[in-house]
């Protein structure tokens, strides 16, 4: 979770008796508790010391196990839950599909930041990670709408992970949709486990 912190620019991640809490302070989601384990003491105890509604955990195990966990007011959300990935970084120098290129790349605050845009200058695609030595974390990995089908998302995976080979990272890691699993999986990253994402709504 050091690497989503520095990736989204929060504070660095709290320790807690159950594992780690990150303040992100945003309407939807005020702050994520992340346990590294699954385990119904675990869950019960980060989900009994929340008191703020919006407030997240996230855990490592299918959805529907850890539902029966959760005390009055929880719920663990389908839609918002994914999988955990990762992968031994190569290098595979990508061309970008006819009409685009990758026309912006930064480093700020150890946070790289790709960006691909068409001819006509419009952005298409984008992407970022956390350097974090030898591992990297990838983040929003975004194609837009109207740029989709064209092997853009692939484009910009593969970019990213030349960055950090040339930066003597080894491991990629992210958590992924369930849509973003399909590419990731073309591209050879490995699903690790579920992540299930539970959020604290009392009516």
């Amino acid at each position: 979770m050091a690497g989503w912190a520095v990736s989204r620019r929060t504070p660095q991640p709290l320790e807690k008796p159950w594992g780690l809490y990150l303040d992100i302070g945003n309407p939807a989601q005020l702050g994520r508790h992340v346990l590294p384990e699954a385990g119904e003491f675990a869950v019960r105890a980060a989900a009994e010391a929340v008191t703020v509604p919006n407030t997240w955990i996230t855990v490592p195990m299918e959805p529907g196990d850890v539902a029966p966990w959760l005390p009055g007011g929880w719920v663990a959300d389908e839609d918002e839950s994914g999988h955990l990935m990762a992968t031994d970084l190569r290098t595979t120098n990508p061309v970008a599909p006819d009409g685009y290129e990758a026309s912006s790349e930064e480093v700020r605050d150890g946070v790289l930041y790709l960006q691909v845009r068409d001819v006509a200058g419009e952005l298409a695609a984008k992407g970022q990670m956390a350097l974090l030595g030898e591992a990297v974390v990838v983040d929003r990995v975004v194609t837009e709408p109207a740029h989709r089908r064209r092997g853009l998302g692939g484009f910009v995976m593969r970019t990213l992970a030349d960055r950090a080979v040339a930066r003597g990272a080894t491991l990629g890691v992210l958590g992924a949709t369930d849509e973003g699993r399909a590419l990731y999986e073309t591209l050879g990253w490995k699903r690790h486990s579920a992540l299930a994402d539970c959020i604290y709504r009392p009516r």
